[in-house]
Order: C-alpha cells, then sequence, then structure tokens
C-alpha cells in the first residue's frame, strides 16, 4: 500500500508568537508537514504561488495586506489551498464564517479548539482530493465584497460594545484606545482601519490620532492657525488639525 502523504501546511501570521504556537500545535502530528512559515501578506502570497500547500492558516489582519487580500491576490491560480483563518477579533471571525471559510480560530485559542479546526480541515482535504479548492475560494472573495462594511459592535476583551456607545477613539502607537461613557478600551487595530470600517456619517477623524462620534459633541471653537477644539457633551476636549477640517464641514454643512 502507497504510504499516505503529510498534509502540507503553510502558517502565516505577523506575530511570531502566533506562529510559534501554531507550530507547537502541529510538530507532533504525524500527518501534517509544517512548508512555509511567513510573517506577512507578500511573502505569503509568493510562499503559496511557489509550495501550493494544502492548508493554510492565515491572519487576517496584518499591516499593508490582510488575510482576504492575500487570497485575492491568488485567484488566477488553478489549485488554491483550503484556509484557517486566524484572527483576534470577533469581527473578522463572523466575517469569515459568513463567507463560507473552512472554519476560524478566535485569539487566543486552546488546544482543543485547534485540534477541531485541524480535524475538520483534513476531512474536507481528504474528501476533496481530486478537486479544486479555486472556484470556492473565489466565491468566497466575492462575497466578503457585498458584506456590510460598516462595524456595529465590537468584542473587547470578552464584553461586546456597539459602535453607537463610542465617543472618541485615540491611537496608542500600534494600538487604538476606544473610550465609551463607561469606560476606555485598548485594541489592537490602527486609527486607518477604524476610519475604513466605521460608519462615515456618524463617525469622523478630526485629527491623525482623533476618531470622533458626531452625536457626542457640543461645541466647536477656533483656536489659531486655522485649528479648532471640539467639546463633547462630557467635556473631553479634542482637537481638530487643519487636515481633516474639511470633514466636519461636509458634515455640518458649513464653513467652520
Amino acid at each position: 500500500m502507497q504510504e499516505k502523504k503529510p498534509m502540507r501546511v503553510c502558517v502565516i501570521d505577523d506575530e511570531p508568537i502566533a506562529c510559534r504556537k501554531i507550530q507547537g500545535l502541529l510538530k507532533d502530528d504525524p500527518e501534517v508537514e509544517v512548508i512555509r512559515v511567513c510573517s506577512n501578506g507578500e511573502e505569503a502570497s509568493e510562499a503559496i504561488r511557489k509550495l501550493l500547500p494544502d492548508l493554510v492558516f492565515l491572519d487576517i489582519q496584518m499591516p499593508s495586506m490582510d488575510g482576504f487580500e492575500v487570497l485575492d491576490s491568488l485567484q488566477d491560480m488553478e489549485n488554491m489551498p483550503y484556509v484557517i483563518f486566524v484572527t483576534a477579533y470577533d469581527r473578522y471571525a463572523i466575517r469569515a464564517f459568513e463567507v463560507h471559510a473552512l472554519d476560524y480560530l478566535l485569539k487566543p485559542f486552546d488546544k482543543k479548539r485547534f485540534v477541531e479546526a485541524l480535524k475538520r480541515a483534513k476531512v474536507q482535504i481528504a474528501q476533496n482530493a481530486t478537486k479544486s479548492n479555486t472556484n470556492d475560494v473565489r466565491g468566497m472573495l466575492e462575497d466578503t465584497k457585498l458584506l456590510p462594511r460598516s462595524l456595529e459592535r465590537l468584542v473587547i476583551n470578552n464584553r461586546v460594545v456597539k459602535v453607537d456607545e463610542i465617543d472618541w477613539i485615540e491611537a496608542q502607537g500600534k494600538y487604538s484606545s476606544v473610550h465609551t461613557r463607561q469606560d476606555a478600551y485598548l485594541v489592537r487595530e490602527g486609527m486607518s482601519s477604524f476610519e475604513a470600517e466605521l460608519d462615515s456619517k456618524k463617525f469622523v477623524r478630526i485629527h491623525k490620532s482623533t476618531i470622533v462620534n458626531i452625536d457626542r459633541i457640543e461645541h466647536i471653537q477656533p483656536m489659531f492657525h486655522g485649528d479648532y477644539r471640539i467639546i463633547l457633551r462630557d467635556g473631553t476636549v479634542l482637537t481638530v488639525s487643519r487636515r481633516y477640517r474639511q470633514k466636519l464641514d461636509e458634515i455640518f454643512g458649513k464653513h467652520l
């Protein structure tokens, strides 16, 4: 009898700790061979084209090129790999599930959850050994384009936070501080991501490091050199830079 070949796997995540965790969970499985570990989307796209893995553990949120963009760059391939998405954010996990991903792992995941996802992958790949996964992935990507892009809720530290509860968001290096009336939450996501995902009719970027919920604005006051400041209903004072002043002008329909 011909010996069964191991399932060839690529691990793609910009966090070294996450990569090592997945590698560690796979190392004792004789049915799996990790053929490449990638730390960014560009490297991942090149590796998948060259090595043709059976399965990819793919981080969704990566700088410059996210997981969905990696798959989008591979649509011309004849044989696409199966994908298990890995994410620290529930909203991305939900999106991945909705668009028919093989499975997803929500960080921090435990060994039991990982084994479940891997077992499902093995079964799916074995059942479709002679069938290309390319059309499934293409369909998945088309479906993602039809999903609503505006966030409705966040899951932060196991707590569901409705977007309408957010007063303002402040940049904190690679992180952002999400301020609500009750608390402030630190999340690993940049201002550009929030700006792209939040409803632009409700949230406006007023500074390179600040996004505000316009329903929380009480006063807009002029300052020196063309800058303005905003006073929120709770008394919080935020600065509006000249670069972002036009957005407020468009929303309020007047020249500041």
